[in-house]
């Protein structure tokens, strides 16, 4: 009866139930094993004072775990889970405690972050958060806390925290800025507290380039932060003991809200909310000047301090992400608005790559000292090298920069301690002088022709003049005449003119038709040449001239009419279609890098199909590290660049192709070197071309010491770890200068990797290992951290390698690796 007489009151009742069964409110501050947090379901602390759930920065689709402040307008995030692994839907992710821990599930129900303890608690275990912003994992029948927000800080460190030293394993904890204000991924920027013991925190770029520091503790203060003498706000403490060191703070006003940020502009800030303002307020922030910040606009960008954005791109550079510059991202940096031309033979003088000159800066990071005796053999040195980016000259000697420029810094111009660096730039399009002959014979034609018009006019008119005695009718009668007269002779001669100029039109569009297909085939796609198998039969001299060959492919050197020198491939057991395969030769031939082969073309005529590629003078790594009949011996700090400018191209193909490409064939015989050493990986992108299977892979290579990953014969998913194994194969081939497989040339039959693996870890002479021929010439740390490396690489487990973007900056030096366990695999060729 009372449902009857109050409808509108039952109907509003059920729909609020029917909500609450959709959203379920937790209203707690903690989580136990029987409940679940996904939606818009929070976590809110005892007093209010901070909130945990899902968020989505921004316009991102992603949802990440999140801790922010509640009662503040502007919300900010203070800590998050999962910043490096988002989930998309919010509704179907969760999370709970499971095993002691604390997971959370993506929306398929797959863990994507834990707090990850190895002691089992079974379900026991409740998740707490304070208001402090501090969560907990605790255990339900004790106080005792099993893990705690405060020890796994993201970017802001709370009054309460710290960022701590491990004093027994010197690991230390770091503070780590977002990618971008729309992305919580661990971006560049760190602090953290010095391993040796200094008592003093730096600011790191990549956590390897340090740019700034605070001084050490004195016992009050950071001596380099003046600010904090003068605080009338926070209650510095510095704590050392033998377990850990670390720095904390509390606020003599417990009412004030505040926290210490790692920014995405690179620079520690200390904030305070202003309640009658509604926003921050900054306290102070180190460094203090924008552009101190390390590499702040990325490879080949410039910081102004006197200008904002602070960031904008070498002339002649663009940005590689515009999106990310949006959102104060320029980790990314600048990418060439044109190519290099860079020892194209066929170029012409006036195609040459050239230097502007760049006054007023910081010169970039990381130079190297080039022994030359005037500046113009300084230009020439960087001028010859593909690698090189750059150049200075001045009373120090040569420097010259390869890779990516970091670190440039604009100066006002009455600053004194500007420098001056000559950036490379790709050949202006001007014509050639050939080109700038034929538009003079063009504009000389054109002259002629219309002086002739005008001569032919003026006789005429003359000829009529001398006429007019005969008389005015005799003039009139024949006026109309005359005029049908002029006309003729005025349209033979425009018909003539006309005639020589179409007919040298066409002489010279013939002309420069011939110039841009000389060698280059009949057609073109994309960037792409198409050649006709007919052009590459009289470019090979029929195919007389033979490289080297595979198990699918044979390739010969040729010589296109304009003397440039490529090398051909010939693809062998295709079966694809002409369509299927011009389609796969177009990808591959988007992919540009220094350090890859450049593919220039191709041909495919029924089943004859080939690759054509520039020419590489100084032939394939192995014919040098193995010393074949007229290979020239490497000597260390050539090797060393191999292994480096190698990571950098397949850390390309890994990372930064639209689809990543998985190489799959890592060995010497596939690194080519050009004219001055610098390697370029060729036969990239094959994989999918040729369908190559595992027991065409096993056919390309030596047998178990070789360079096949442990799952090529396990059959599991291939990723680009396999690649990781190879290269980490080949890398102990760059130090013993032979087949891993094979005796070395002392007449020892040891297992090099097992071996030279064995020799690091025990901390033994390391230049033992070296190749004979080099006579112990090396840098001891960098044959150490090559041998490192590649044992790492050669990791059974997959997950256990390195990728190839993270030993890029270690071969740079810019990061160091532990000691690696020797993988089992090794293990079974050590010698009885």
């Amino acid at each position: 009866m009372d449902k009857m007489k109050n409808p509108f009151r039952f109907l509003s009742l059920l729909v609020l139930c029917f909500s609450c069964r959709i959203i379920p409110s937790l209203a707690t501050d903690s989580i136990s094993a029987n409940q679940t947090l996904s939606g818009d379901q929070t976590l809110i602390s005892s007093g209010g004072v901070f909130e945990l759930g899902f968020f989505n920065p921004g316009n991102s689709l992603n949802y990440y775990i999140g801790i922010w402040y509640k009662k503040i307008s502007t919300k900010t995030v203070v800590w998050v889970a999962n910043r490096d692994s988002p989930v998309s839907d919010k509704n179907s992710a969760k999370l709970v405690v499971s095993n002691g821990n604390l997971v959370l599930l993506n929306e398929s129900q797959i863990p994507v972050w834990s707090t990850n303890l190895t002691s089992s608690t079974s379900d026991s275990a409740v998740a707490i958060l304070l208001d402090s912003g501090n969560l907990l994992l605790r255990k339900l029948e004790s106080s005792e806390n099993l893990w705690e927000s405060f020890d796994n800080p993201t970017h802001i460190f709370l009054p309460g925290g710290k960022i701590k030293l491990n004093n027994k394993t010197k690991q230390p904890q770091y503070l780590t800025s977002w990618k971008n204000t729309e992305d919580p991924a661990q971006g560049l920027f760190s602090l953290e507290l010095d391993p040796k013991g200094t008592t003093a925190y730096y600011i790191l770029w990549n956590k390897s380039e340090q740019y700034w520091t605070g001084g050490p503790w004195n016992g009050q203060t950071f001596s380099l932060v003046p600010e904090m003498r003068l605080n009338f706000l926070y209650n510095f403490t510095f704590v050392s003991n033998e377990n850990e060191s670390y720095f904390t703070y509390s606020m003599y006003n417990t009412s004030i809200i505040s926290h210490m940020v790692m920014g995405v502009s690179g620079q520690i800030q200390q904030l305070s909310w202003l309640e009658s303002a509604q926003q921050w307020n900054l306290f102070w922030s180190q460094p203090r000047r924008q552009c101190e910040v390390y590499a702040f606009c990325g490879g080949f960008g410039s910081c102004n301090e006197n200008s904002l954005p602070f960031c904008s791109c070498l002339t002649g550079f663009e940005p590689k992400s515009p999106t990310d510059w949006d959102l104060q991202d320029h980790s990314g940096g600048c990418v060439r608005k044109t190519k290099l031309q860079c020892k194209n033979p066929s170029s012409s003088n006036s195609e040459k790559d050239w230097f502007l000159a760049m006054p007023n800066v910081t010169l970039p990071k990381h130079a190297q000292s080039v022994g030359v005796g005037n500046a113009g053999e300084c230009e020439s040195t960087c001028l010859k090298n593909c690698c090189c980016a750059a150049y200075a000259y001045d009373s120090n000697g040569c420097s010259v920069w390869n890779g990516d420029l970091l670190g440039v810094q604009q100066l006002s111009q009455d600053d004194s301690n500007g420098e001056t660096f000559y950036l490379k730039l790709a050949a202006p399009k001007f014509p050639d002088a050939k080109h700038k002959k034929q538009e003079i014979i063009g504009i000389v034609v054109g002259l002629v022709g219309g002086v002739g018009v005008f001569l032919a006019i003026c006789l005429f008119v003359m000829m009529r003049m001398k006429k007019r005695g005969v008389g005015l009718r005799r003039t009139v009668a024949s006026s109309s005449m005359a005029f049908r007269h002029c006309g003729e002779i005025i349209g033979i001669v425009m018909g003539i003119i006309g005639g020589l100029g179409a007919l040298l039109a066409i002489l010279l569009f013939v002309i420069f038709r011939r110039r841009s297909l000389v060698g280059k085939g009949k057609s073109v796609q994309g960037s792409l040449v198409a050649f006709g198998y007919r052009d590459l039969q009289n470019a090979t001299k029929n195919f007389s001239e033979k490289l080297g060959g595979g198990s699918f492919s044979s390739v010969f050197r040729g010589t296109l009419p304009d003397s440039s020198v490529i090398a051909v491939k010939k693809l062998e057991r295709i079966s694809q279609g002409e369509k299927q395969f011009r389609s796969e030769v177009s990808t591959i031939g988007t992919i540009k890098h220094v350090n890859l082969v450049r593919l220039r073309g191709f041909c495919t005529e029924g089943n004859k199909k080939f690759l054509v590629y520039d020419y590489m003078p100084n032939g394939s790594l192995d014919a040098h590290l193995f010393q074949e009949e007229n290979s020239k011996n490497l000597e260390w700090k050539v090797r060393y660049q191999i292994a480096l400018a190698t990571a950098r191209g397949l850390n390309y193909l890994h990372e930064k192709c639209r689809d990543y490409i998985i190489h799959c064939d890592i060995k010497p015989e596939n690194i080519l070197l050009d004219f001055d050493f610098c390697p370029k990986i060729a036969d990239f992108g094959l994989t999918k071309l040729v369908g190559m299977e595992i027991n065409r892979i096993l056919t390309t290579m030596r047998g178990t010491r070789g360079y096949l990953a442990p799952e090529w014969i396990s059959g599991v998913a291939i990723t680009p770890k396999v690649d990781v194994y190879g290269y980490g194969m080949m890398l102990f081939e760059l130090v013993s200068g032979r087949r891993n497989s094979e005796p070395s040339k002392d007449g020892q039959v040891k297992f090099f990797p097992t071996w030279a693996a064995t020799v690091v870890i025990q901390g033994g002479d390391v230049l033992e290992l070296l190749d004979p021929t080099l006579e112990r010439k090396a840098d001891i740390e960098e044959v150490t951290r090559i041998i490192k490396i590649a044992s790492w690489c050669v990791q059974d487990e997959e997950s256990n390698r390195p990728s190839m973007c993270q030993i890029v900056p270690i071969l740079e030096g810019f990061l160091d690796m532990s000691l690696p366990p020797i993988p089992r695999s090794l293990l079974l060729f050590v010698d009885s």
